[in-house]
């Protein structure tokens, strides 16, 4: 049992009391704040977008694959000065996401001559909500896989790619047909190997990151082996590149040797492994890499 003195106890009273009535009087002497608008008030206002200069969206429908796509594209800062002139076109796969990283890259390796001013065209689909996941495991794959449900149009979209996409920006921009390139990764990279073995000639340079060479059963080495059994030349600029950590970084890195060993004649090679990354971190490596070597000389 604890015993209170009386006068301990009117001195704690006394003390608690005082304090109240001071704090009453602190609060009343300090000026009020009035009340600001509440965030969801402030992010109701329209503010301008951000955009990026020097590029525009265009439309197009296939008829090779029955799907509409949209169009990213990015012209070179002195296009309109430069009338007579035509510039290399980068093709970028998966444009809803590496167009922006593109132009970043590219700003880059141009400021610093590194590479030539191009165009740059990133594909995506159109639409409110597009699936993405899903469209792209249609168009980019060759084959069809049981894993993959709806996958194998691969076919399809490199038809789009040839008889509708390239003839479209050849028509609407000052393109040179002798420098298309082809940029993709994961399954963009997949689909960058199945084109450079279905249509070595379509583009001159190819840049594939990390590409699911698994796919199918391992699809893209049947492809590759049955393009060298009735070919001895591969006439292109290909920069092949995996993450060190990714899951896939074994069978392509034994993709990179067969390649190697093959000794086609007419390609340019140049093959990377990103120590310390994964399957999407290593993209702003591979993709300048892979732009200063297949531009490398221009």
């Amino acid at each position: 049992m604890i015993f209170v003195e009386p006068a301990m106890t009117f001195s704690i009273r006394t003390t608690i009391l005082v304090g109240i009535l001071l704090s009453q009087g602190m609060s009343a002497c300090t000026p009020q704040r009035r009340a600001g608008p509440t965030p969801a008030a402030q992010t109701s206002r329209a503010f301008p977008r951000v955009t990026i200069p020097g590029s525009e969206v265009r439309s197009l429908e296939s008829s090779a694959t029955g799907r509409s796509y949209d169009l990213y594209v990015r012209l070179p800062e002195e296009y309109e000065q430069k009338p007579g002139m035509k510039y290399p076109v980068l093709y970028v796969l998966d444009g809803q996401w590496d167009f922006k990283l593109l132009d970043s890259i590219y700003g880059g390796l141009y400021y610093d001559q590194f590479v030539p001013a191009m165009i740059i065209v990133g594909i995506t689909y159109s639409g409110e909500d597009p699936d993405y996941g899903a469209l792209r495991a249609l168009d980019y794959t060759p084959v069809r896989d049981v894993f993959f449900p709806g996958s194998g149009e691969g076919g399809k979209f490199l038809a789009f790619f040839k008889e509708e996409l390239i003839p479209f920006i050849e028509s609407e921009y000052r393109a040179d047909s002798s420098q298309r390139a082809l940029m993709g990764s994961s399954f963009g990279g997949t689909f960058t190997l199945y084109a450079l073995f279905a249509e070595p000639g379509l583009f001159r340079g190819y840049i594939a990151g990390s590409p699911i060479v698994t796919f199918g059963n391992r699809d893209v080495f049947k492809q590759e082996a049955a393009y060298a059994a009735s070919h001895q030349d591969l006439p292109a600029r290909l920069f092949l590149c995996v993450g060190g950590l990714e899951e896939i970084a074994g069978p392509v890195e034994e993709f990179m040797q067969v390649l190697r060993e093959r000794d086609y004649i007419g390609l340019e090679m140049e093959t990377r492994t990103i120590e310390g990354e994964r399957h999407a971190g290593n993209k702003p490596e591979a993709y300048n890499r892979g732009l200063r070597f297949i531009f490398q000389g221009e």
